[in-house]
């Protein structure tokens, strides 16, 4: 468990200094220099992007489990530069968006890349967030590049998809599994050509730039999940003097390779299954021993797979759909009835789990072909396979059910060509940014979020000692301090601690 201490920013002695802008001209700094008070809330451009109604298009994106109640959704379409790295400045890309609410500011939120795409995440978060957020915010989704309806990619054929999310991380031999990573990765250099490496946070914060201006504010107010933190992050280094109100759910350790990244998500992964087995307990679930039963329906799966119409179900799949189970905490009590169904021979609750990872689903690309294309193009790291292997023997004894699926993914980047490193300076001053960790997430675990935390001058970290994906409407505490904050510019004390 995660421990906050309770602090506040004193005044800064740093220098002041210049950092480059929009054209690469010198922004004076001189009024970022110290502490800075919470930006005024402006007014956005209602009629600059051509909006128009777009109710039964989010439903049917949205799925069976779409938000009940009156929302009406709005859809535009915002068109950026693609900007590849070996061709800058070329190309453009379609960027798709969606609002809702009736607030005069704005409020944009990205996602995680391997998640739902933007824009239906806002949409269930506005049909969750208190009813002032969305009199005093327009909640405008964006499906951030790659994702999505956003040109979204899909790239990587049906059959090797399937490789990838099947093969057991628990096999000695995983020649099969770099060949289906060189595979997903000629195919997608083939398919995007010389767009592949301009899918990442670099340029999805250079978008949100762009819809700022469309926009017509000032400052960009903005919400950011999991990874979508790092997109955050990455604007408020490129464009300090353009940070509104943002909040970051959950964010990616910076202070950590892949490698520190991915093992903390298998020690997250070990932390949520025993909470999620807890759960269980005081439930008095289906499952008698969570831990032995998930270890169990693995060792059966190993003496046959069972038969699914886009992936089989086998130890490496089931493993990839309790993970996504366990981040959503509201899908516990489905997770622990898949778990049992699957062990008598019925793969339909962890299928359910896998399909949007998979499957193009409600016109929304499979979610695996994006989190690869920009989870590599996000970090340099490229471990040769021999130490993976090392690595994945290490990870599994230190990690029992989890370690060994998590070193595995270190393969998967390999074949794709390394990221030019973009310069930027650290962001030496900001108004205040308020951090929500989630004592076990398995995304976006909380030492890691805690690190970004502490490289955000000025920022306000908020623990919750609950489980999943996100604190944000699941914490009636964190909601209420990110309410406050957004509404009534009200930054909450560091170092806050919210019960589970």
């Amino acid at each position: 468990m995660s421990v906050l201490t309770a602090c506040s920013a004193g005044p800064s002695t740093r220098p002041v200094i210049a950092v480059k802008g929009e054209e690469n001209q010198p922004v004076d700094q001189s009024t970022l220099a110290g502490p800075q008070p919470v930006p005024p809330l402006a007014e956005y451009k209602q009629d600059s992007l051509g909006w128009s109604p777009c109710n039964e298009r989010m439903k049917d994106r949205l799925g069976a489990d779409a938000p009940q109640g009156d929302q009406k959704y709005e859809c535009a379409r915002m068109t950026v530069v693609l900007d590849p790295p070996g061709r800058p400045g070329r190309g453009t890309l379609g960027i798709s968006l969606m609002r809702v609410g009736t607030g005069k500011s704005a409020l944009v939120v990205v996602n995680d890349p391997a998640g739902e795409p933007g824009t239906l995440k806002a949409a269930r978060l506005a049909a969750s967030l208190p009813k002032d957020v969305l009199s005093t915010y327009t909640i405008i989704g964006m499906d951030r590049r790659g994702t999505g309806s956003s040109d979204g990619v899909s790239c990587v054929p049906a059959a090797t998809r399937a490789q990838l999310v099947e093969y057991d991380p628990a096999e000695t031999e995983q020649s099969n599994l770099v060949v289906a990573a060189g595979e997903a990765s000629q195919e997608c250099v083939l398919d995007l050509e010389g767009r592949l490496t301009a899918f990442d946070s670099w340029r999805a914060a250079a978008d949100l730039e762009r819809l700022r201006d469309y926009l017509g504010t000032e400052r960009l107010n903005a919400l950011g999940l999991g990874e979508g933190s790092r997109v955050l992050t990455t604007y408020a280094q490129r464009y300090p003097n353009r940070i509104g109100r943002m909040v970051l759910d959950g964010a990616p350790d910076p202070t950590l390779d892949q490698v520190g990244i991915l093992e903390s998500r298998a020690v997250a992964a070990e932390a949520t299954l025993d909470a999620f087995a807890q759960d269980c307990k005081t439930r008095g679930c289906a499952l008698a021993n969570p831990r032995g039963d998930v270890q169990a329906l693995l060792n059966q799966l190993r003496s046959g797979r069972l038969r699914g119409e886009y992936v089989d179900l086998t130890p490496g799949s089931a493993l990839n759909a309790i993970v996504a189970g366990l981040a959503d905490r509201a899908r516990w009590p489905q997770l622990a009835d898949a778990v049992v169904k699957a062990r008598a021979g019925d793969g339909s609750g962890l299928f359910a789990l896998l399909e949007p990872i998979v499957n193009d689903l409600n016109e929304n690309p499979p979610r695996f072909d994006a989190g690869l294309v920009i989870g590599c193009n996000d970090t340099a790291t490229r471990i040769p396979p021999d130490r993976v292997k090392a690595l994945t023997a290490d990870w599994q004894s230190k990690h029992p059910v989890f370690g060994a699926l998590f070193a595995r993914q270190l393969l998967h980047c390999n074949p794709f060509p390394p990221p030019k490193n973009e310069k930027v300076d650290p962001l030496k001053s900001a108004p205040p940014i308020v951090v929500l960790s989630t004592a076990n997430d398995v995304s976006t675990p909380a030492p890691g979020t805690e690190h970004a935390a502490q490289r955000l001058p000025g920022s306000a970290l908020i623990g919750w000692q609950g489980s999943g994906q996100g604190a944000l409407t699941r914490s009636g505490c964190a909601t209420t301090a990110v309410r406050d904050y957004l509404i009534d510019a009200k930054v909450p004390s560091n170092g806050t601690v919210c019960p589970p």
